[in-house]
């Protein structure tokens, strides 16, 4: 509870920030663009640069609302300038914590809602029409609007706080100018409700939206290189009982693998309960992936069926659009969207495009000559509720209670508490469906049969709750193994409800878990984690060398042969056969891309296949060696490395800046921790982009003890001490000590000062 002696404090605090906010507005002028006067589609409509600047105007309640919650709010900075963000109240932390995020990088919060509330194509132009377009079939800005304004009055006075803290980083630091968004808005979260940016939205294809609205094609983005496969999306998230620690307590391994950079690390704490530190995605209110004193949580992607597509029978009668259900013939909902982008010319055009819309949800492409409507998850305020209001649950009744929203769609869920349980949830918006239809494909629209039957309980969806295993894992792959012998039974639930396949990583934690998985400390699970074997090349290798001795191989391919037969399918900074392992595999993939099945399926039939083939792939991979780096050993690290030349969202690599070598490999060959890189527009060396982003081990009790670890640094601006200094960590996989008790935070603390002090 507030003292009177502290509220006197803050109230103090809050008249002289009144004033240095007073001073700031009008100095702090940003660029927007004018709308037209009426619309044509694509004249141009506003300059880019250069036009008079409009004022960030703030009224009176605004400004005092703003000073009264940096007043309440402190930030503790540790010696990693992780923010320690401290409220009295629920909205007062929110408010700082956005704050401490655009201090750390407003350019990636900035982005990260340029893409979802649609209006990407403002900066990238007409190439990114089709992602705006997609946003706004889903939700317009009025309908995300009206959204926020039907949420609990609990809820919006977060998302309010959510707006001040970005308005109040800007309205202080007038330096700073936005790209696009000169102020934030309540409303916005409404499009960003999930931790993983793009969430549901994002797996609807562009293509299919771009062949049914589109009249010009847009310009395809450039590739780095041609070959290179991209780097599995998704995480790793491991629970350990008790019974499987040195100390009887539980532990829980969080383990996203983002694009680097991509979340920051935060810890925001009010008197109203809230205590969470964890990973939070730029831009957002909650700790996504993290814990707190009582439990933590991991999200992994889930490939679990929780969006379909309808093929809809539209008819066209009396000059009205109508589509069959049944019986019936119900009218199509049309609308126009007007989408601004900008030209070649820097100015910004307009286009304005219809919109359809059916029960099941927006036509969002074609079968043959039938529309076809997406359905999936949108409850943006309940969805936005459940992320929040786990990071304050107690124990896991608690948090199995809030999984009733059923609204975590894209996410399976990974739980450890004090109590001792572990748990885990394949997915949490499960549509109940006939399961006479096969819903992999488009299903018919017209048959009122297809459509959803409601949601499935959670208590129906495939769940694990402390198996006799005293481990489970979840590495975007099948539940069915989740916990070995003890795991869900496949026959025991819809096929829909688990279409995940198994994973090379999902292979190597179950191995480990069974041959490793006791007695472990915090320092033994960070080595479980970055255990260095690569179930595919095991896989792989035998394969290609038995081909060579069996075939007779090009005696160009010998040393080749030599290293890989003498490789123990590890990997190491030194190994050269790493290095030829890893572009092998890239061949490997190549030659597969075409087939069905999962990455693993595709490269077991290619391992199983003609010795031609794999000797030709081999033979293609040190060409690619040899171009780029002159010979056909070279050690791993000379070719892997990691790298940050500025805090850009875009900033590409470079052979000649300085980078580290870095002796982890990619996911897609069974790596734990995983280090997707690729090679640059003009770079032979391959560079870090996504993997193991932020990490952490976590283990509760009496008291919770964390160690966590970043790709590079908390701040994204180069000039700051914290831009880089996690790099060499990252390098050795030498883990932080966790600050989250306020005597910790306080012995660490190398700054502390509340919303709009500077220095």
């Amino acid at each position: 509870m507030s003292t009177p002696r502290r509220r006197l404090q803050a109230f103090a605090r809050s008249l002289s920030l009144l004033a240095a906010l007073v001073a700031t507005v009008p100095a702090c002028q940003t660029r927007t663009a004018q709308p037209p006067a009426r619309a044509t589609a694509t004249k141009s409509v506003a300059t880019a640069a250069g036009e008079p600047a409009r004022d960030h105007a703030f009224d009176l309640e605004e400004r005092a609302r703003q000073q009264r919650r940096a007043a309440a709010v402190e930030i503790l900075r540790d010696d990693f300038g992780v923010p320690h963000v401290y409220g009295q109240t629920d909205a007062d932390a929110v408010f700082g914590l956005l704050y401490a995020q655009a201090e750390d990088d407003f350019p990636r919060v900035e982005r990260n809602y340029v893409w979802a509330i649609g209006r990407l194509a403002e900066l990238e132009g007409e190439r990114a029409l089709y992602s705006d377009l997609r946003a706004r079939l889903f939700m317009t800005h009025d309908e995300a609007r009206a959204h926020y304004e039907s949420a609990p009055t609990w809820l919006k006075e977060l998302c309010v706080a959510f707006a001040d803290g970005l308005n109040f980083y800007l309205a202080t630091h007038p330096e700073v100018t936005p790209r696009l968004l000169t102020r934030f808005e309540p409303w916005m979260p409404m499009y960003f409700f999930e931790g993983s940016i793009g969430g549901d939205i994002e797996q609807v294809p562009l293509a299919g939206i771009e062949a049914f609205y589109g009249q010009h094609r847009a310009a395809p983005r450039r590739s780095s290189r041609s070959g290179q496969a991209d780097e599995p999306r998704g995480s790793n998230g491991l629970a350990i009982a008790g019974s499987r620690t040195a100390s009887g307590r539980a532990m829980l391994l969080i383990n996203p693998h983002t694009s680097f950079y991509f979340r920051g690390e935060a810890h925001v704490v009010s008197e109203q309960g809230l205590n969470a530190y964890g990973a939070v995605t730029w831009g957002q209110f909650f700790i996504y992936q993290g814990f707190n004193e009582h439990n933590g949580w991991m999200h992994t992607t889930t490939y679990a069926d929780f969006m379909d597509e309808f093929v809809e029978d539209v008819v066209e009668e009396d000059g009205a659009l109508r589509y069959r259900y049944g019986e019936e013939l119900r009218e199509v909902e049309r609308g126009r969207v007007t989408l601004r982008y900008r030209a070649p010319d820097g100015a910004l055009a307009r286009r304005e495009f219809p919109t359809y819309r059916t029960h099941h949800g927006p036509i969002t492409g074609l079968k043959g000559d039938k529309w076809v409507a997406t359905k999936l998850n949108w409850d943006p305020a309940r969805a936005l509720e459940q992320s929040y209001r786990r990071t304050k649950t107690r124990d896991h009744a608690e948090f199995r209670r809030l999984m009733e929203l059923r609204t975590n769609s894209s996410n399976n869920t990974v739980y450890a508490d004090r109590d001792g349980t572990i748990a885990y949830y394949h997915g949490n918006f499960m549509p109940r469906r006939d399961p006479r239809f096969d819903y992999d494909d488009p299903v018919d629209g017209s048959d009122p049969r297809t459509d959803w039957r409601g949601l499935h309980r959670v208590d129906e969806i495939i769940q694990l709750v402390n198996p006799p295993s005293g481990w489970l894992q979840n590495c975007n792959s099948t539940p069915f193994t989740a916990a070995a012998e003890h795991s869900p039974a496949r026959e025991d639930y819809p096929a829909y409800m688990a279409r995940d396949p198994e994973t090379f990583r999902a292979v190597h934690a179950t191995r480990l878990l069974q041959e490793k998985g006791r007695a472990l400390t915090l320092d033994g699970l960070i080595a479980l984690a970055y255990d260095p074997a690569l179930p595919a090349f095991e896989l792989l290798i035998p394969g290609v060398v038995e081909a060579f001795e069996r075939e007779g191989g090009d005696e160009r391919l010998r040393e080749a042969i030599a290293l890989l037969r003498a490789w123990d399918h590890r990997v190491d900074v030194d190994s050269a056969a790493m290095t030829i392992a890893h572009f092998y595999g890239e061949q490997a993939l190549a030659r597969v891309k075409q087939q069905p099945g999962s990455r693993m399926a595709r490269l077991e039939r290619f391992a199983r296949g003609a010795p031609r083939d794999q000797l030709s792939a081999l033979a293609d991979a040190l060409v690619a060696i040899e171009e780029g780096f002159g010979a056909r050993a070279i050690p791993w690290g000379q070719v892997n490395r990691l790298q940050r030349l500025s805090g850009a969202v875009d900033a590409g690599f470079d052979d000649a800046a300085p980078s580290l070598p870095i002796g982890l490999a990619s996911g897609r060959w069974g790596a734990l921790a995983a280090f997707g890189a690729r090679a640059g527009d003009d770079t032979n060396r391959i560079y870090g982009y996504r993997g193991n982003s932020f990490v952490a081990v976590v283990e509760f009790g009496d008291r919770v003890r964390a160690k966590s670890l970043l790709a590079g640094g908390q701040s994204g601006d180069p000039a700051s001490p914290h831009f880089f200094d996690q790099g060499a960590r990252y390098q050795r996989g030498e883990f932080k000590e966790v600050a989250y008790y306020r005597e910790d935070v306080e012995a660490r603390a190398a700054r502390r000062y509340h919303p709009g002090e500077r220095g």
